[in-house]
C-alpha cells in the first residue's frame, strides 16, 4: 500500500498538486484519480486559491499512462464503469473547473497522463518530454477523452497520425502542433508555470471562470455563441466587473 500519492500546497495563491508514484511512473490508477479529484475539489472550493498547478515528481514522469494491471482482466462492462468514472471524476472535472489548470509537464506524458494533460486548461513541457497516445499497441483505444481533446488542440489528420500509429513526439514538435503551450527546460519548468499563473491571477476570478465555461463550450456551432453571450452577461451583475471597470476609469490597476 503506497503510502503518497500526491503533494499538496498551496503558496501564494496557487494550489500546487505533485504527482508521486514514482516507481509506478506516476501511473493512473483508480485510487490515483479519487485522491486528485479530492484535491482539486478542495482547491476549487478554497478562495485562497486562483490558479492550480499540476506535474509529478522527478523528471522521469509527468505521468507515464494508466496502470495497466489495474484493468488487465477487464471485461466491456467493467472497462466502461471505469472510463465513466475516471472522466466524471478527473478528467472531465479538470477541464469543467472554474480555476485555471497548468499541467507542468515534467517527464513522460503518455496514455492516460496525456490526456489528464489535455484536460488542464494550459500545458508547458519540459525540453526532454515524450508524448503519445500508444493505446492502440495495447489493443484499446484512448478513453479519458484522448480521440475527442487530441483532435481539437492538434486538428483532425494529426490526431489520426499519433492515435492510430500510437507513436511518441518530442516536446518540440508538441509545441509545433499546438499540443503545449511553452516548452523549456526543466529547470525553469516550474517557474515558467508560476509566472503562466502570476499573470492569470492578475485578472478578474469571476472573468476567468466565466470564459472557460465559454471556451469549453465551442465547437463551432450556434451553442458556443449563445454561451459566450450568457457569460459575458453574467459578468456585468459582479463585483469583480464593478471593480475592474472603475479601476479602469480612475487609471489604477484593479484589486481582485
Amino acid at each position: 500500500m503506497e503510502e503518497v500519492l500526491t503533494w499538496i500546497e498551496i503558496q501564494d495563491n496557487i494550489g500546487w498538486i505533485k504527482i508521486n508514484r514514482k516507481k509506478k511512473l506516476n501511473a493512473l490508477n483508480r485510487s490515483l484519480i479519487d485522491e486528485l479529484h479530492d484535491r482539486l475539489l478542495d482547491f476549487q472550493k478554497d478562495t485562497s486559491v486562483r490558479v492550480i498547478i499540476l506535474t509529478g515528481n522527478g523528471d522521469k514522469a509527468f505521468v507515464a499512462g494508466a496502470d495497466v494491471v489495474e484493468f488487465s482482466h477487464f471485461g466491456p462492462l467493467e472497462a466502461s464503469a471505469l472510463v465513466q468514472h475516471g472522466n466524471q471524476v478527473l478528467f472531465d472535472f479538470i477541464a469543467q473547473l472554474n480555476k485555471p489548470v497548468i499541467a507542468a509537464i515534467n517527464g513522460y506524458a503518455l496514455g492516460g497522463g496525456l490526456e489528464l494533460a489535455m484536460a488542464c486548461h494550459f500545458r508547458i513541457a519540459s525540453q526532454h518530454v515524450k508524448m503519445g497516445l500508444p493505446e492502440v499497441s495495447l489493443g484499446i483505444i484512448p478513453g479519458y477523452g484522448g480521440t475527442q481533446r487530441l483532435p481539437a488542440l492538434i486538428g483532425k489528420g494529426n490526431a489520426m497520425e499519433m492515435i492510430l500509429t500510437g507513436d511518441m513526439i518530442d516536446a518540440e514538435k508538441a509545441l509545433r502542433l499546438g499540443l503545449v503551450n511553452q516548452v523549456v527546460p526543466q529547470e525553469k519548468l516550474l517557474e515558467t508555470a508560476i509566472a503562466l499563473a502570476e499573470r492569470i491571477m492578475k485578472n478578474a476570478p469571476n472573468s476567468l471562470k466565466n470564459a472557460i465555461k465559454a471556451i469549453n463550450a465551442a465547437d463551432g456551432s450556434s451553442k458556443g455563441f449563445r454561451e459566450e453571450g450568457i457569460q459575458f452577461a453574467d459578468c456585468f451583475g459582479s463585483h469583480d466587473f464593478e471593480e475592474g471597470i472603475t479601476a479602469f476609469l480612475e487609471k489604477r490597476k484593479p484589486k481582485f
